[in-house]
């Protein structure tokens, strides 16, 4: 009889212990059939005839590999109890996003629909760049865009709105309160929309962006004002993506250990021109955006940074190092990593052959 008891006691627990396994199994089937089907993050666009459902259209991307599964996105969207609705259109897409990120694309307002124009920004864009493409490709002006990004009241509209704008971003020593803060990405417009209307495009990007790591950013020791600003040297300084953690370590070693940044790109933005060598007349600029001056953080960003730099600001690699250089000489450039000055200066004499 207690032999009996036993033997159903072992049955239950296995019979529980199968279902937990089960459950397990489905819920990370669930979610790997709902992950990206690639990592080059090359753009693609997508286009969404007028008259298509959300399950048409869910069944046309898995035919064209953008989407691993049309079963389990639609089983997602009913668990989800989202109202889907997409709009006839081209959507820029990648195949890093999942059918989660590639669903919240298709559901807004980056798409071009015949009326709207494109607009597209490169990693590593400044401010100048959006004035001029913006004015270049709608017929809204420099005048107005400018006028615009200085206006305080206004900026201080986007603080209130936007979790991840804060009021370092009024700081006088600020070029522009926007620097940093408008996501690289190809987007498009009305052209006879407003400043306003692509502004907020722009950050609600950002924002989608940000929101993955804002957990960790508020965790962080630095504002999140800090970590674009890192962010947009990173951007400037490193010459491969697998490079960006690294570069962040020196700049934080550098912070730590009470030494000046030192960064091109922020006395590139200080001057306003972009070498591959500076004098040190260009040095001796008196900006507070010009690290090899001042000492820690200058004002703001120096760019509009991608995603890569950004991570590599929020999760930088533990390293030794305090020193680097590119070797912008070789046709397969390589950045070289020092831990003193004198081994960083026999990398420079022995890879900057060029000037």
């Amino acid at each position: 009889m207690v032999r009996r008891k036993l033997n159903v006691k072992r049955l239950v627990i296995s019979l529980i212990m199968l279902i937990i396994i089960f459950i397990l199994f489905v819920i990370s089937l669930f979610f790997f059939m709902l992950s990206p089907v690639g990592k080059s993050k090359s753009d693609i666009e997508y286009t969404i005839e007028s008259g298509m459902t959300p399950y048409e259209v869910f069944k046309d991307l898995e035919e064209k590999n953008i989407i691993r599964s049309e079963l389990f996105t639609k089983l997602y969207v009913k668990l989800s109890g989202n109202n889907v609705e997409f709009k006839a259109g081209t959507y820029t897409i990648n195949d890093s996003m999942g059918s989660i990120e590639i669903i919240k694309v298709l559901s807004g307002t980056n798409y071009r629909s015949g009326e709207e124009v494109s607009l597209t920004f490169p990693e590593g864009f400044e401010i100048i760049d959006f004035i001029e493409i913006v004015s270049s490709n709608t017929n809204i002006t420099e005048d107005e865009i400018k006028e615009k990004l200085k206006n305080e009241e206004y900026t201080k509209s986007l603080i209130e709105k936007y979790w991840f704008i804060t009021e370092d971003v009024l700081d006088e020593d600020v070029y522009y309160s926007l620097e940093g803060y408008l996501f690289p990405n190809t987007y498009f417009v009305n052209p006879d929309g407003t400043i306003e209307d692509i502004i907020n495009t722009m950050l609600k990007e950002t924002e989608r962006v940000l929101n993955k790591y804002k957990e960790d950013i508020e965790k962080s020791e630095y504002t999140v004002h800090e970590l674009l600003t890192m962010a947009s040297i990173i951007e400037k300084e490193a010459t491969l993506d697998e490079d960006r953690p690294l570069v962040a370590s020196v700049f934080y070693n550098r912070l730590e250990a009470n030494m000046k940044f030192e960064s091109c790109a922020t006395l590139g933005y200080a001057i306003g021109e972009w070498k591959l060598t500076y004098t040190q007349a260009d040095k001796d600029t008196d900006s507070p955006y010009n690290t090899y001056m001042y000492a820690g953080f200058p004002p703001g960003p120096g760019n509009n940074p991608g995603e890569e730099s950004i991570k590599a600001a929020i999760y930088p690699a533990e390293s030794d190092y305090y020193y680097f250089m590119a070797d912008v000489c070789s046709e397969n450039p390589k950045t070289y990593f020092s831990k003193n000055y004198s081994e960083h200066v026999s990398y420079v004499n022995k890879y900057l052959t060029c000037f």
